[in-house]
């Protein structure tokens, strides 16, 4: 494909709510960098990050104008020089923006190889919320067999990772979740129990279900009260993970929390191994992709949509209507 040849994108030119600033245009596709590839995309996965990137409120800010989205599957259509790939080779990669368009750019670390039986759709939902919650619980609260997992939020893409990889792992699940719809989600993943949080004080049934004990492991992208009423129903020695804050407020802790039950709290901000141990994203590529072959998890899909519609998808992730995952294709 020549440079002149212009591809389909969505596309932010300001900051704002992308239902007031989000375009569909043609443009140039981006040349390959060096020591990266181009992609031409066959299915992209779709974020909570996405909305607030193209509010310019995401951590890192994409200079304007930028096609918004982090992660997408398809096939080498360029390599840069020194690019361990080739033209041809199917891939799936990461980039802090550019996925929800025909062609999107990734440097080699960022990238990697689809194995044959992974559907395009699978491998573009599976590189951000599985490896966050590989990353989270294998190595930063190093989940341990028979332990219990708390998952709140249960029913989102992260959450049903979580409950996917925990149950892999060994651990008995408690998942929560605001619906009777999303609860079955929950259990559909392989949790053991579910707590309807509207309904019930989560931090009681968790005592209850352990004896008294507690969590040994809270795994939590909600932050907020959720966070501040995990530390009442965590186990002595019990590993708090910090993914994320999507009930919008970032919440404090007391350190003599901290010291009397001898608790860890950890954050997990997967995509800063990309510039501190890239390695370590390809080894959890490698780890997930064995655990796919082997069938122990597949990702749960709320809708397949065609490019073109990425605005309904980001009203469906917005007003929490969706679950698991929303990934879009180019064809």
């Amino acid at each position: 494909m020549c440079y002149t040849e212009r591809m389909r994108a969505w596309r932010v030119h300001q900051y704002g709510d992308y239902r007031d600033v989000l375009r569909w245009e043609e443009c140039e596709p981006p040349p390959p960098p060096s020591g990266g590839v181009r992609l031409r995309v066959a299915a992209s996965g779709v974020n909570f990050p996405d909305i607030l990137a193209i509010a310019g409120r995401y951590q890192v800010r994409a200079p304007l104008p930028f096609s918004p989205g982090l992660e997408a599957a398809g096939v080498v259509d360029a390599a840069g020089a020194g690019s361990r790939y080739r033209p041809g080779q199917r891939v799936v990669a990461f980039a802090s923006w550019g996925a929800h368009a025909d062609y999107m750019t990734a440097p080699d670390a960022a990238v990697f190889p689809i194995p044959d039986a992974m559907t395009d759709e699978h491998a573009a939902a599976l590189t951000v919320i599985y490896q966050t919650s590989y990353f989270a619980l294998r190595w930063r609260a190093a989940l341990q067999p028979g332990e219990v997992l708390l998952v709140h939020g249960g029913a989102g893409g992260v959450g049903t990772s979580a409950i996917q990889l925990g149950k892999h792992m060994g651990a008995t699940v408690i998942a929560t979740a605001g619906s009777e719809a999303k609860l079955q989600v929950c259990r559909d993943a392989g949790a053991d129990h579910v707590i309807h949080h509207r309904d019930a004080d989560f931090v009681a049934v968790v005592r209850e279900l352990t004896g008294g004990r507690g969590a040994d492991v809270i795994y939590d992208p909600v932050g907020g009260d959720t966070f501040d009423r995990s530390t009442k129903c965590i186990a002595f020695g019990g590993r708090l993970v910090v993914i994320g804050f999507a009930s919008g407020r970032i919440p404090d802790i007391r350190a003599n929390r901290i010291l009397l039950k001898n608790i860890s709290v950890v954050g997990l901000h997967w995509g800063a191994y990309l510039d501190h141990e890239p390695d370590r994203l390809r080894r959890c590529h490698d780890a997930l992709c064995e655990l796919y072959a082997a069938g122990a998890f597949r990702p749960v899909l709320y809708a397949t949509l065609p490019l073109e519609r990425y605005p309904d998808a980001l009203d469906a992730l917005r007003s929490r209507d969706s679950y698991g995952k929303i990934v879009l294709t180019t064809t």
